[in-house]
């Protein structure tokens, strides 16, 4: 990029304290600077300011591109990738996923690595914070979505470690806004209004939280999410109806892509005076009516709404919120009016809008990277841990809920002990959003496939290869299950006489 850097706002001595919100679509920074989080500028390749870095990657002659450096060279034919972040909200993403860009088949880690490496180079050498020696440490609190499963915490934090950030830990993306709104909005939480719930609409996912707030602390109660609805839809339901109105001629993938971001930017500049949306489809111009768009996406927003609801449950009914301070709309998603119309007429005066909807939850994030503000949260599990274990001999299954979303961050591990029954214990430890009837349900996510051998002759043996039988009178076994402050899950089986334990995490890459 050629550009200049945007004039400095702030000053560090020795350690850079950041809050970094890795969007679908944008990636936001805010900055802990003597009790202020100001929202770091990015200057692109005309040297123009922006409170984002692009989250999108293109591939060039072989070769990676960033941020605003893709942009560039999509614009002279590059293949771009938007939204790969969105790769990392599938159930079945691992250590191992790769993607497609342009010629490249990328491992996913590795272009995440890339991208927050750009991003780093950014913050150092092209933003308004003042340029030092490039191996400053950057310590980083970095926001995840709520409901994010193992494998994308894990990807997540290991990506930014490889980029050269010093993450102190991740954090829930409402959870980190939440702070955000007591920040600018403390009035409004009184001995009686405790409560606040966030909702977060970003580009490709949704996440709420219910937090209650007593002072500077904040302790989440209980998180909702959907991986895969977020602002991108709400584009791509403004795509659909221009290219009705626009007729049945075919339209090339390139040309979609490029009215899809004309239809982004058409949708961001919408008020609620706005009666009409214009956007170019080939040489003729398309005019779409504000009403005919809200009637399509008032359907995304009830998707949110129905997402939510379960978190009103410890509020009381709908129509009575006594306890409720606020309903905090954040997230570039949120910025749509339509949304704040369709929250008011639900939950009345009590819907508040942050400023900075796209940067509430880096600014959140910047408030707890400072160790003098005072504030903390105090998370939960978003999502339900358990194991199918072998039964009658390995002739059937049976599901054991182990973690629920009620168990805190970084608490005591959760312990069994237990006599074994088999000479093989066969253990499949999956994440799930829900459960229905007692089985996992909706958005499951394989955990790891455990064999261990309860009958001690069998250890060092492929235990793939060994059929399962009853023992009776086995060993004594523990198992332990812990959640760390990223809210990734250590489970540890111990055969307790002997003192043999395997232990298990989200897997590394090779």
């Amino acid at each position: 990029m050629g550009g200049r850097a945007p004039p400095p706002i702030m000053t560090y001595d020795r350690v850079m304290r950041l809050g970094i919100d890795f969007g679908t679509t944008r990636t936001v920074v805010a900055a802990s600077d003597r009790g202020n989080y100001p929202i770091v500028s990015f200057a692109d390749a005309n040297g123009d300011a922006h409170e984002y870095v692009p989250s999108v990657v293109a591939e060039q002659n072989g070769a990676l591109l960033f941020g605003f450096d893709a942009l560039a060279a999509a614009s002279g034919g590059a293949a771009l990738v938007r939204s790969f972040k969105r790769a990392l909200g599938s159930p079945h993403v691992t250590a191992h996923t790769t993607m497609t860009i342009g010629e490249l088949q990328v491992p996913l880690v590795d272009v995440l690595t890339g991208f927050l490496g750009h991003l780093r180079g950014e913050i150092v050498e092209r933003s308004n914070v003042p340029r030092k020696k490039t191996d400053r440490e950057i310590t980083a609190i970095v926001a995840v979505p709520a409901h994010a499963h193992g494998a994308q915490r894990w990807l997540t934090l290991e990506a930014f470690r490889r980029a050269g950030y010093a993450v102190r830990t991740l954090m829930n993306e409402p959870s980190a806004a939440a702070l955000e709104y007591t920040h600018r909005q403390a009035k409004t939480v009184s001995a009686r209004r405790t409560r606040v719930v966030v909702y977060d609409l970003g580009g490709g996912t949704f996440d709420a939280s219910l937090v209650r707030v007593d002072g500077g602390r904040h302790d989440v109660l209980g998180t909702a999410g959907h991986n895969r609805l977020g602002g991108d839809d709400f584009d791509e339901a403004l795509c659909d109806l221009v290219l009705a109105r626009a007729g049945t001629r075919p339209v090339t993938p390139l040309a979609r892509a490029v009215l899809l971001d004309a239809c982004r930017d058409a949708k961001e500049r919408i008020t609620p005076q706005s009666k009409r949306v214009v956007l170019d489809v080939g040489e003729d111009e398309v005019v779409v009516s504000v009403a005919d768009f809200y009637e399509q996406a008032s359907t995304l927003v009830e998707r949110t709404i129905d997402v939510m609801r379960p978190l009103l449950g410890p509020l009381g009914d709908d129509n009575d919120l006594d306890e409720l301070a606020g309903i905090y709309t954040v997230g570039g998603g949120s910025g749509l009016p339509l949304v704040a119309r369709v929250l008011r007429d639900r939950f009345g005066r009590r819907v508040y809008r942050s400023p900075f909807p796209a940067a509430a939850c880096a600014i959140g994030l910047a408030i707890v990277a400072d160790e003098a503000s005072g504030f903390a949260v105090h998370d939960r599990l978003s999502r339900t841990f358990g194991v199918f274990r072998e039964k009658d001999e390995g002739r059937a299954l049976s599901f054991d809920a182990l973690l629920r979303p009620d168990v805190p961050l970084g608490g005591a591990p959760l312990v069994r002990r237990y006599r074994a029954a088999h000479n093989v214990g066969h253990f499949r430890f999956v994440e799930c959003a829900s459960l229905r009837n007692g089985e996992p349900d909706g958005d499951v996510a394989p955990f790891a496939v455990v064999r261990f051998a309860f009958d001690a002759r069998l250890r060092g043996r492929d235990l793939s290869q060994v059929a399962v039988v009853r023992l009776g009178d086995g060993p004594e076994i523990e198992e332990r299950y812990h959640v760390d402050d990223n809210g990734l899950i250590l489970v540890e089986i111990e055969d307790t006489a002997a003192g043999f334990v395997q232990s298990f995490r989200i897997a590394a890459p090779r």
